[in-house]
């Protein structure tokens, strides 16, 4: 069974999810099929964790389930009722006539899938630099374990900020709405794959895809050492960023996460929801400095 899990999880969720989601999709099935889909998904991550954890230890809630469980339920349903607006916003837009709805639709989805990454890595590097965005991102990284629904773990102004980033270039271009619902399940699954505490393979592609062996590295809580591996779906950009790191070697604990700068972050739902519009919710950080090895993060 760990042997299952180890080589099928990732195409079981990669490829038979997100498949049927654009099944559903080309279908013109009713939206509420994406909900069914990605309550699928996470119950299929929960227990993939259970079967083969990374970490044992970050399976057991440290009083952070409840907490988590509200910025998940909150930000999934801000990406569902996004797509819910989308025919109204795509009616209004003289440009909607350039989306390639001749394409079949799995090419109509990947071509949203590579627009919506280029955004949201964008915008996700950006929060490393800019101190107004690193407000409301700090809230992700606050984290003290490494699980599936981390992924979903943000602030709500950062999470508009990176969905406008991702999606409003594909409304420009006539988004339609049964494609923005499948693209709402794959960005779904894609947050669970990356953030999930699960030991899977995936060989080679661990370069290509943003999976959770790549995306611990950008947890890693010391200035400019986690500053590597923004893509949602890809590390494509970053290897044109500059900012893909990796190491093979590299194993992560608790220790290894969270802000060394803040340690103190609250916790509580609703004082995260606070803390970036409060002075302390600044945070002093500095230009990172990316190093030529991946090596060199250890002695940082």
């Amino acid at each position: 069974m760990t042997t299952l899990v180890r080589w099928g999880y990732v195409p079981f969720m990669l490829i038979g999810i997100n498949s049927a989601a654009a099944y559903l999709g080309a279908v013109r099935a009713s939206e509420l099929w994406a909900v069914a889909l990605i309550v699928t998904a996470v119950a299929c991550s929960f227990a993939a964790e259970r079967l083969l954890p990374y970490r044992r230890q970050w399976n057991s809630p440290l009083d952070d389930a409840g907490r988590d469980s509200a910025h998940a339920v909150v930000n999934e349903a801000f990406i569902l009722a996004s797509v819910a607006v989308i025919p109204v916003l795509a009616a209004i837009m003289p440009s909607r006539s350039l989306w390639p709805a001749g394409w079949p639709f799995v090419a109509q989805l990947l071509f949203a899938i590579l627009i919506a990454d280029f955004g949201i890595t964008t915008v996700h590097l950006a929060s490393h630099r800019i101190g107004w965005l690193w407000r409301f991102h700090a809230v992700h990284h606050s984290i003290r374990r490494f699980y599936g629904l981390n992924g979903l773990m943000k602030h709500p102004v950062h999470q508009a900020v990176e969905m406008a980033a991702g999606v409003l270039p594909l409304i420009l271009l006539g988004l339609p709405v049964h494609v923005a619902s499948a693209l709402s399940v794959c960005v779904a699954v894609q947050l669970l794959l990356q953030h999930a505490n699960v030991d899977y393979r995936v060989g080679p592609l661990r370069s290509v895809l943003a999976l959770n062996e790549g995306h611990r590295f950008h947890h890693l809580k010391w200035a400019g050492v986690g500053d590597v591996n923004f893509g949602l779906f890809t590390l494509i950009w970053d290897h044109l960023y500059r900012t893909y790191a990796f190491d093979p070697q590299r194993r992560f604990s608790t220790d290894d996460l969270g802000m060394a700068a803040k340690p103190d972050y609250p916790e509580a739902y609703l004082r995260q929801l606070a803390e970036p519009f409060r002075a302390s919710g600044a945070c002093q950080f500095r230009q990172p400095e990316i190093p030529s090895r991946i090596s060199d993060y250890g002695r940082r």
